[in-house]
């Protein structure tokens, strides 16, 4: 397991007694940017995809299926965020549950990656029936202005294995109890099952995480969050992107984010976003 300890005068600080923030944090699918989908292909939404983040602003964004080129795209764009992440094979070229954060609010004082297998901490390991490997990143983050901190935890789960997904949700759910009981922790990804009718989900459920857009205090778009470019269907249940969290959190509104350009939107999955307060 890669994790790197930014200075000790910032771990200090946070031994201060914390205090209350608000929070905006967006799960992104923004769909591999070589693939072969003629008018959708990366080229011709990137900038929708841009304005998109733009325009919600998050403070942390999780990002599923992203190239380094994507992150590096995005972050030239809208300087104000800056990333980190590894790719799923340690190849350098695969994809990467990245995290984009906004440097000049929060500082990622600890962050790390691990593999969902039986051997988390071996890079591009594999388990059960996985058709790929899969992974998730995590950061502890720091807001100085408010000396607050939390846990973030991003990840893409296995699109075909589905003993792989029941499986490795247990293996964020167990890294995430070895955390500080009162941490608060955000988990973001693309789970591929759908919420409130999964073994992936019972599993989050059992090990104590809550979904965002259950209790939020306000939900607003679609219950479907996978469209291959198309418009949601009226009514459809089948949410696959979720936001999850653990701890002294209040959700105020979760948002199925349905921002297009004349009609073509900025990838095969909507992005999800939910505005918190971590007590």
């Amino acid at each position: 397991m890669y994790r790197y300890v930014i200075t000790l005068a910032i771990l200090l600080s946070c031994t201060l007694a914390a205090s209350e923030m608000d929070l905006k944090v967006m799960s992104f699918n923004v769909r591999y940017g070589t693939a072969m989908d003629g008018d959708n292909a990366w080229p011709h939404r990137k900038d929708i995809l841009v304005n998109t983040i733009k325009k919600y602003a998050p403070d942390i964004i999780g990002v599923q299926e992203c190239l380094v080129f994507q992150a590096d795209y995005i972050v030239e764009k809208l300087p104000e965020y800056r990333w980190f992440g590894v790719d799923r094979d340690v190849s350098g070229k695969g994809e990467m549950t990245a995290i984009l954060y906004q440097h000049d609010h929060f500082i990622p004082i600890e962050t790390g990656h691990f593999w969902l297998s039986e051997t988390p901490d071996v890079p591009a390991s594999k388990s059960w029936d996985t058709s790929l490997t899969r992974m998730a990143s995590w950061a502890r983050f720091h807001n100085p202005e408010t000396n607050s901190w939390f846990y973030f935890y991003n990840t893409h789960l296995d699109h075909r294995g589905e003993e792989a997904r029941a499986q490795g949700v247990a293996v964020i759910a167990d890294h995430i109890a070895t955390l500080p009981e009162a941490s608060p922790v955000i988990l973001t990804g693309d789970f591929n099952a759908y919420a409130q009718n999964s073994r992936p989900y019972e599993v989050a459920m059992e090990k104590g995480l809550l979904d965002a857009w259950t209790t939020a205090k306000e939900r607003v778009g679609s219950k479907q969050t996978f469209s291959s470019f198309k418009d949601p269907e009226p009514d459809k249940d089948a949410r696959i992107d979720w936001i999850l969290y653990r701890g002294s959190i209040t959700v105020f509104q979760c948002e199925t984010v349905l921002y297009n350009e004349n009609g073509r939107y900025p990838s095969d999955h909507f992005p999800i976003h939910a505005t918190l307060h971590i007590k």
